[in-house]
């Protein structure tokens, strides 16, 4: 019995995993420890798999906040500019009170996103944390010019951000978002080595920086807090590589989704490192090539514009707006399968 829950211990974590080299001994007492860190996995929701609704004012921030609870989600994590004009941006004081106090009346956490690390946006998103009660913050840079330059000004807005977050009890995760490696964000924040900047780690976004997931996973590991889960199909172009984004765990999924996941739930050595894992569905979503295979040692770093899905081919407004909905609840249905598997085959172990 116990070789056959290893076979599937190991057909489970090599799938799609070539790079990531043979899994574990599934022993007793990683059996223990994977069971302890499911036991303790926060999952959250994300605005971006309803990002169509809430672009046009079919689903609000405070409907998320609905999403969550029904699904039995521990918290949301919620773009300051997703909503239009019902996003966290455009609310008054009263209004972000409400958001607040419905978030806690649902016993969720809520973590904020912006898509900079430039002082006046990191002053607004800082503004609505301390309005929200909330501490845990997603940035990432948009500097457009040759990668030392851009390590430079992105190093410079760290240590405003290292000093904002001492002064307001708050902690800044820099994403890995398709330009910059994540051996190149782990420099940054070694130099830094502030106990309140860590790192997300995005399922997709290496592919467009010319890594492959699990070294990327590797090279982040120390410094990882926060995930975002999605499925993804990488597409070759000219000498790099774009991604497309697809029904995480489906078919066209090239991600070895439970490698990704066992990993990231067995970092931290007491207590696990990782705070939050977020659901992040993005299918349709468009991301061309930013690094090369053959770049210089210095390359061009292009200026990159926020995230954002566009009308696929053939569909109407109606259908997207529609199928958003239904592809949330893939991907929540996808996530917590896997998470029964692992805790199924973990409990064989120790039950043998």
């Amino acid at each position: 019995m116990n070789n056959k829950i290893q076979d599937r211990f190991n057909a489970l974590l090599s799938h799609k995993a070539a790079e990531a080299g043979a899994p574990p001994t599934l022993s007793e007492a990683l059996a223990r420890q994977l069971l302890d860190r499911l036991g303790q996995l926060r999952l959250f929701a994300h605005a971006y798999p309803l990002l169509t609704n809430l672009t046009h004012g079919l689903v609000t921030p405070g409907d998320l906040l609905d999403f969550a609870y029904r699904h039995e989600l521990q918290g949301l994590s919620l773009h300051l500019l997703d909503g239009e004009e019902n996003s966290l941006s455009q609310m008054t004081a009263t209004q972000l009170q409400a958001f607040a106090e419905k978030a806690d009346a649902l016993g969720l956490d809520v973590h904020l996103e912006i898509s900079s690390t430039r002082k006046h946006d990191v002053d607004q998103v800082i503004a609505i944390a301390r309005a929200l009660g909330t501490r845990n913050i997603r940035v990432y840079s948009r500097y457009e010019g040759a990668l030392s330059r851009v390590m430079d000004m992105i190093e410079s807005d760290l240590h405003y951000l290292a000093q904002q977050a001492d002064e307001h009890d708050l902690y800044f995760d820099f994403e890995q978002h398709e330009e910059l490696k994540s051996a190149e964000i782990a420099q940054l924040l070694n130099r830094l080595n502030h106990p309140r900047l860590h790192a997300l780690f995005d399922f997709g976004n290496m592919i467009n920086a010319c890594e492959q997931p699990i070294q990327a996973l590797r090279s982040l590991a120390p410094h990882i807090r926060q995930v975002h889960l999605k499925g993804v199909r990488i597409v070759p172009e000219q000498n790099g590589f774009g991604h497309y984004g697809v029904l995480q765990g489906s078919a066209e999924d090239d991600l070895p989704n439970a490698r990704m996941l066992f990993e990231l739930l067995m970092l931290g050595d007491s207590s696990p490192q990782v705070i939050a894992f977020i659901l992040e569905q993005e299918n349709h979503y468009v991301a061309p090539a930013f690094r090369q295979i053959d770049e210089t040692a210095d390359p061009f770093i292009a200026y990159r514009e926020m995230s954002e899905t566009a009308l696929p081919a053939g569909f109407s407004l109606e259908r997207m707006l529609a199928d958003e909905h239904r592809w949330a609840n893939n991907q929540i249905a996808y996530v917590r399968g896997l998470l029964a598997e692992f805790r199924t085959l973990a409990e064989l172990t120790l039950a043998k």
